[in-house]
């Protein structure tokens, strides 16, 4: 009997165990629960905005840097009534110097204030309305064309101020804080945040400032708001619509790493707020750019433009472009394009070096002449005596002028028209005779375009710069436009493909262009750019170093000997084209004129540098060749002997 009790007491103690386990073990999984029902129940809200990374050149001279503004936000109050977002407004209106509202805007309010304009539309139409005959959209669109001039007059300067107001109050989705006003004045701003109004906050954002001013700037891009096409793209991304954006060139290109971290809090139960994380600037971007270079080429351009005013025929010479890259690597050093506006003030068109093209003459021929080589048409060392060609239903076309007795390198030193007509005539099977047909099709130009493009001609160069253009490629087949191709006067080019087509020819390489050097966070490299090889020249090594010794002769004794002061053991190749200029505006060009070009590298044997300057419209009425050769040449020596350290002139 005893032991039964025993067994009995020991058996309740037992389960009394068990149930205390559970108990315990219930209240710590409640416990969990709560920690993670609160993890999901709590608010998280981030700052405004944050700084974006800076951009730097290659020393590390910021170039752009940010300061910061003032903001007026708005925050929608759950329960709010149409009326009570009207007096906000209005208030605003009052305290604010903001836009008025366009007239579909001011429409808009109309409708607001006056019951959604329900008296504009006819019982049918909302009976088509509710047969679906008709939809909402279309109805609204009916009220607006019904809401007249007399109806809107009612409205001052200030309702329209507030209908523009009213309208930035509710963009977008409903809960997301709306952006009223940046760069509010001092006064404006204090009074806004004594007169507490409600949902409306003041808080510091974030602009661009441009520590030298306007130079580069059209190549850094600009920021803003999300435009109205990427808005979700941006929300999957998790931006929020009052964000600010790269929207275009570096800024857009390079948005993932310039963007900054936003602060983040959590919202206290008191709704207080807990900083979680602070803010953080956005990592900076380095570019290749030498920026003293970049500085003393803009100044070595706008000082030639000036001088070109004391000689003749450059009425039309009102802009010119340099650059200046690293052969090797693709890296550019100085990108700088540069007009002499009418009051004599200057403008940066810098990005017409990726999105505008011209025709560059003779400069090609380091190309051209690789097509002879290529398909066997020219033997090395074999001389012929310059000429003129004279096809069926053409007029004669010669050389600039007569050059004697000419290899394939005087050839190209002293740029032989004559020389590459040949090239083109045996490209068609051909051998020249006068009046001859060649019977020239799409596969003979594309030979020439293909061999081109290799070195980067009439191809994109795949510059870090969003909005690059190809030039324009001749459509017509001809037997003369086929000659024209040859000597660089039918098919037009960007400035940057002219200096991938120098750098290819001095490494053998195409290399893509770019501007990025790397990507810094504070010291720590997270991108290092590296060189992107696109094709390696299609033609044997001796051809290619034929061509670089010709290019040598240029500078030494052939047309380009007044571009390259002798002491810089320089290469290249000049261009003068035929163009013409649009001189009174109307979008009809009426005067032609000439266009002078310039693409070489040095040292000749061991690249560090490449060149290109290109003078569009430096002389017309068929100016001297002192006059032709003046802007290209004078930029060129100047920014040569720049580079070389050298002080004579």
């Amino acid at each position: 009997m005893k032991k039964r009790r025993c067994f009995y007491y020991l058996t309740i103690i037992f389960l009394f165990g068990i149930l205390a386990i559970r108990l315990l073990t219930i209240h710590s999984k409640q416990d969990e629960y709560k920690k993670l029902l609160m993890s999901k129940t709590q608010i998280y809200i981030t700052g405004s905005s944050a700084p974006r990374g800076r951009i730097l050149d290659k020393s590390g001279n910021v170039l752009v840097d940010n300061i910061g503004v003032k903001t007026i936000y708005y925050n929608k109050i759950k329960g709010i009534t149409t009326k009570e977002e009207i007096a906000i407004a209005q208030k605003l209106a009052s305290i604010l110097t903001i836009n008025s509202a366009d007239e579909n805007t001011l429409k808009e309010y109309w409708l607001v204030l006056n019951d959604n304009g329900k008296f504009l539309i006819t019982e049918e139409e909302y009976q088509l309305l509710e047969e679906r005959k008709i939809t909402t959209a279309e109805l609204n669109k009916l009220k607006k064309e019904r809401i007249t001039s007399d109806m809107l007059a009612q409205f001052s300067e200030e309702d329209s101020k507030s209908a523009y107001i009213y309208s930035l109050m509710n963009d977008g989705y409903i809960y997301n804080k709306k952006l009223i006003l940046k760069n509010v004045a001092e006064s404006e701003y204090a009074k806004t945040m004594e007169s507490n109004i409600p949902g409306i906050t003041g808080e510091l954002s974030w602009e661009r400032t441009y520590l030298y001013g306007d130079t580069l700037k059209n190549i850094f891009g600009s920021i803003g708001l999300i435009p109205e096409e990427k808005k979700e793209e941006y929300l999957t991304l998790g931006y929020e619509l009052t964000d600010t954006v790269g929207l275009s060139y570096l800024e857009e290109e390079y948005e993932e790493y310039l963007k900054g971290t936003k602060a983040k809090y959590l919202v206290n139960s008191d709704n207080t707020l807990a900083l979680i994380s602070e803010e953080k600037r956005g990592n900076d971007l380095v570019l290749s750019i030498d920026i003293d270079l970049q500085l003393k080429v803009e100044e070595i351009i706008k000082d030639k433009i000036v001088l070109g005013d004391k000689y003749p025929n450059t009425d039309y010479y009102k802009d010119s472009y340099a650059l200046v890259s690293d052969p090797n690597t693709g890296s550019i050093l100085a990108i700088a394009g540069i007009r002499r506006n009418d009051d004599d003030t200057w403008s940066d068109i810098s990005l017409n070096t990726i999105n505008k093209s011209f025709t560059i003459g003779s400069a090609v021929k380091g190309a051209t002449i690789a097509v002879g080589y290529k398909y066997g048409l020219i033997e090395m060392g074999k001389y012929i005596t310059d000429s003129c060609v004279k096809l069926y239903l053409v007029p004669e076309k010669c050389s600039f002028k007569s050059l004697g007795r000419i290899n394939d390198l005087t050839a190209l030193a002293n740029s032989s028209n004559y020389y590459q007509y040949l090239i083109a005539i045996g490209l068609t099977g051909n051998t020249y005779k006068p009046n001859i047909k060649l019977n020239a099709t799409e596969e003979h130009f594309n030979i020439y375009r293909n061999m081109l493009a290799s070195f980067g001609l009439g191809v994109k160069t795949e510059i870090d710069l969003p909005g690059e253009q190809t030039g324009i490629i001749g459509k017509t087949v001809a037997d003369d436009l086929l000659l024209n191709l040859a000597i660089g006067q039918y098919d037009t080019y960007t400035p940057v493909e002219i200096l991938q087509y120098i750098n290819s020819l001095a490494t053998g390489k195409r290399v893509s262009l770019s501007l990025m050097q790397e990507i810094k966070n504070g010291d720590e490299v997270i991108v290092q750019n590296t060189s992107k090889v696109l094709n390696e020249i299609d033609l044997e090594h001796i051809y290619l170093e034929r061509i670089r010794e010709g290019l040598k002769l240029v500078l030494s004794e052939g047309t380009g000997r007044i571009y390259v002061d002798k002491r810089v053991n320089a290469a290249g190749k000049t261009g003068t084209s035929e163009s013409f200029y649009d001189s009174d505006l109307d979008g009809k060009v009426d005067v032609a004129t000439i266009t002078s070009t310039f693409a070489g590298y040095f040292p000749a044997d061991n690249p560090q540098y490449s060149i290109v300057v290109i003078t569009p419209n430096i002389s017309h009425n068929n100016g001297t060749n002192d006059t032709m050769y003046y802007g290209a040449s004078k930029i060129t020596k100047d920014i040569t002997n720049h580079l070389a350290g050298m002080n004579f002139t």
